[in-house]
């Protein structure tokens, strides 16, 4: 898709699709491990649906089945989603008109959403922003609906899903290349973990993210629009 294109309506589930292929087996280790923590199939479904955090979800497995209260949880999931502040910044300017819209893509932002979104061109992100969120919260909760099911009705093996992550954000990556044509944030990545894997191998991939930061606040602007057309020569 070009970054000149506006997908339509109809397009926008196979723009999910990559993140659906990440969403659906998360989601479904996620409500695998909630049910066979002993907790309900309900609640499962139901946090998936109220608190759809990822991470956060799967922070708060061992959390409550170690009897955390509430406030402790509540706190490290606010801490371990600070960044979607700071990320979501750059979308305020394409919020969609509508109220609940606004408040819902607010809800459902994720990292995979904000990939999906800064894809598109940026006069269609306002008018699919929510059925991309939508779609995307969809998927997961799909997910978790079956593991949920599935791990109240039998035990089964979940070794090689945890690198369905990495997986998803591989195939993001390309799709922003794709659109942008800018090869060098991720070359930037790359060196920038390898440094960190070499001087500090503990915390490696906090360091690459600082000094992918860092390199992104250096990096000058891309300049945007049509090259300047050439003078002609007078005529005279």
């Amino acid at each position: 898709m070009s970054q000149n294109s506006s997908p339509s309506p109809l397009s926008i589930p196979s723009l999910t699709a990559p993140v659906a292929m990440g969403y659906i087996p998360l989601g479904a280790v996620f409500g695998f491990l909630f049910v066979q923590a002993g907790g309900d199939t309900w609640l499962a479904i139901a946090s998936s649906l109220l608190i759809y955090a990822g991470a956060a979800q799967f922070m708060m497995v061992p959390m409550l089945a170690a009897g955390l209260p509430i406030s402790a949880i509540a706190l490290a999931t606010l801490v371990l989603n600070l960044r979607h502040i700071f990320y979501g910044l750059s979308l305020l300017n394409h919020m969609p008109a509508a109220r609940w819209q606004r408040w819902y893509s607010i809800f459902a932002l994720t990292d995979e959403t904000y990939s999906v979104l800064t894809a598109l061109p940026s006069q269609a992100r306002a008018r699919h922003m929510a059925l991309v969120c939508a779609l995307n919260q969809g998927w997961w909760v799909l997910g978790t609906t079956l593991g949920a099911v599935l791990g109240a009705q039998v035990q089964i093996g979940l070794t090689g899903l945890d690198f369905v992550l990495a997986a998803l954000f591989a195939v993001l990556a390309v799709e922003q290349w794709r659109v942008r044509r800018d090869v060098l944030p991720i070359w930037i990545a790359l060196a920038a973990y390898a440094i960190a894997l070499l001087v500090f191998p503990a915390q490696a991939l906090a360091l690459a993210i600082a000094l992918s930061l860092l390199a992104a606040a250096l990096r000058p602007a891309r300049r945007s629009g049509l090259p300047a057309t050439p003078k002609q020569p007078d005529a005279s």
